[in-house]
């Protein structure tokens, strides 16, 4: 089971007792602000919940397992996210 940010908007609309309409600016607005800060190379913790990450994985030689043939591999960048205590806590 998956749950997709329209649900995500869905919840907070109940909780807080908005229309769905502004619930989902409000979720889209931050998920737009952490892939923001993230693109600026920036860290972003939520405390108790967890710390989301760029990290760069070094360029190395590899090998094409068709051909055997040896080729460079480039550096990438990808997100890491780390749990946080208290959604670690949350999910046990």
């Amino acid at each position: 089971m998956s749950v997709s940010k329209s649900d995500i908007a869905e919840a907070v609309a109940q909780k807080a007792g908005l229309p769905k309409s502004k619930a989902e600016n409000v979720v889209g607005l931050v998920f737009d602000t952490i892939q923001g800060k993230l693109q600026m190379g920036e860290r972003v913790s939520i405390v108790s919940f967890g710390t989301f990450e760029v990290r760069t994985s070094k360029g190395r030689m590899g090998r094409n397992p068709k051909t055997g043939e040896t080729i460079y591999i480039p550096e990438k960048k990808s997100v890491k996210f780390k749990a946080g205590k208290g959604l670690k806590e949350a999910v046990r």
